[in-house]
């Protein structure tokens, strides 16, 4: 069992314009992800019965990787001194700008308070004092097609970041940078806008081979150049955080046996488009916090999946401008109780009865250590901080739905879940904020995942998922309402995540 796009049963959801970004060489990434494989059988051991190792084991890591931080701004001073380009800035995660989420106001864009209202109309009682709290709730905005990047107005990334720039206080906006060529290879709700290959009707080809040469360019021209042009003019006016291309290099890391994930055009979109992305973000910019999208436990949970998605990472040479990863975003995982150490719930450790280790979907008998988002979040801590030397990696975590913790009949189901509520506000008083920067709404809550077969005005979905048709899925029972396409607002699922809250 797992949720929301996973291994084992699986799921979804041109040059730089600006003379002041350092010019990118082109890069070609090959395959770099192994084939899918199952769950281990048996798990590497049991850690140290020790309660705060842990976060001992973090301060070694950061005071070590400090002192190698120190080293890199020695070397970057003589570099500037002899007028070269720096190529490896100072990692996000060790930067002295710390927790970006931390001690600023959050930006709430009044959209969504507007499409909160429009559901408040019809409310009732409970659900009405709900939705009422969540208009003051800040989430973030998904920049899922070009023309949300630039222009006036909050329904822009320009216009939001003009209007939090303006505010006495200018306040943190997190946006979702999520628009790669053959974008959402294992999955039809939310497929893109730019194409490795464009068939008849405009949408992508997925199987097409090449090495998607014009869809790259496409994407740095017209998306991520401008993107970066827009940071620059709020960079270090604005506290800005960026999630980056969500269920790209998952996808990469454990469904590669689907032609539509695995073919070359796609392999080389992903990993040339997101280490442009970061580089460029990374190499404009002063005060960008970026977070890599990283699935969630039911997906890259097993040991041997975190290893292929640490490999992954690795092999791009981004993670000095990370803050670290997001996970769970657009998902259900609940986040559970952070155990002692993260692989605590195997079954051969006898920790099953404790608290910590509540396992909803059966993922500890899978031999995954990640049943829930926090003892995920000290997975990839240890993963990649032991993976990838001097990167000590913070996270953040999506609770726009995961209020709920055992809604769903098969937790692989993933597309707008039945009985789900929203989860925490977004906070820094985290389980562990020496690895948890934040909980965030990253999802927003009210938005489709994807549509029902027939769509609510009638007519059928060309984007249909089946996935959007399972037993756990709203609009699959009788006399249930349809859900419309990916990123639409859909009334009965934002009631039904209000009347289920479980925000404290």
């Amino acid at each position: 069992s797992c949720s929301h796009r996973c291994p084992v049963a699986p799921q979804t959801r041109g040059a730089m314009a600006s003379v002041a970004v350092a010019p990118l060489e082109e890069v070609k990434l090959s395959a770099i992800a192994p084939e899918p494989r199952k769950p281990e059988g048996a798990s590497a051991g049991k850690g140290e019965d020790v309660t705060n190792r842990r976060r001992k084991l973090g301060a070694i890591l950061a005071t070590a990787a400090l002192g190698a931080i120190a080293f890199m701004a020695a070397v970057a001073s003589m570099s500037a001194e002899r007028g070269e380009v720096d190529t490896a800035a100072m990692p996000r995660s060790l930067a002295p700008q710390g927790n970006p989420f931390k001690n600023v106001p959050y930006y709430v864009n009044p959209t969504y308070a507007a499409s909160l209202d429009s559901s408040l109309a019809s409310a009732e009682s409970v659900v009405s004092e709900t939705l009422r709290s969540m208009k003051v709730v800040p989430s973030a905005y998904w920049l899922d097609v070009k023309t949300k990047i630039e222009g006036h107005g909050t329904k822009s990334m320009e216009g939001i970041l003009e209007d939090a720039a303006s505010r006495p206080n200018p306040e943190l906006v997190t946006f979702i940078v999520y628009d790669l060529p053959n974008r959402d290879c294992h999955a039809k709700a939310s497929n893109g806008e730019i194409c490795c290959t464009y068939l008849a009707d405009g949408r992508c080809d997925y199987t097409a081979p090449g090495m998607c040469e014009s869809g790259i360019a496409e994407y740095k021209s017209e998306y991520i150049d401008k993107i970066v042009r827009v940071l620059q003019k709020y960079d270090g006016k604005v506290p800005i955080v960026l999630v980056i291309e969500p269920d790209s290099l998952p996808n990469l890391s454990t469904n590669r046996a689907d032609a539509r994930c695995g073919n070359s055009a796609t392999v080389q979109a992903y990993t040339e488009g997101i280490r442009y992305a970061v580089m460029s973000i990374g190499q404009a910019t002063t005060s960008v916090a970026m977070y890599l999208d990283a699935g969630h436990g039911g997906w890259l949970g097993w040991k041997n999946n975190m290893a292929d998605f640490v490999q992954t990472v690795k092999s791009l040479g981004i993670h000095q401008y990370l803050r670290g990863f997001a996970s769970n975003v657009a998902g259900y995982q609940a986040l559970g109780e952070m155990c002692d150490e993260y692989d605590w719930c195997l079954p051969m450790n006898g920790h099953a009865a404790d608290s910590c280790c509540y396992d909803p979907c059966g993922l500890n008998s899978e031999w995954n250590p990640s049943q829930n988002e926090h003892n995920y979040a000290l997975h990839l801590r240890k993963a990649f901080s032991e993976g990838i030397e001097g990167f000590v990696p913070h996270m953040i975590i999506d609770t726009g739905r995961n209020g709920v913790a055992n809604e769903r009949k098969d937790c692989a189901n993933w597309c707008n879940i039945r009985d789900a509520g929203v989860g925490k506000r977004p906070t820094t008083e985290t389980a562990d904020p020496e690895v948890i920067d934040a909980y965030f709404w990253l999802k927003t809550p009210g938005e489709s995942d994807g549509c029902t077969e027939e769509l609510p005005g009638g007519g059928f979905c060309p984007r249909f998922d089946q996935d959007c048709g399972s037993v756990d899925s709203i609009g699959s029972r009788p006399g249930e309402p349809r859900a419309p396409e990916a990123g639409a607002w859909f009334d009965f699922q934002i009631k039904m995540l209000a009347k289920n809250a479980n925000m404290n």
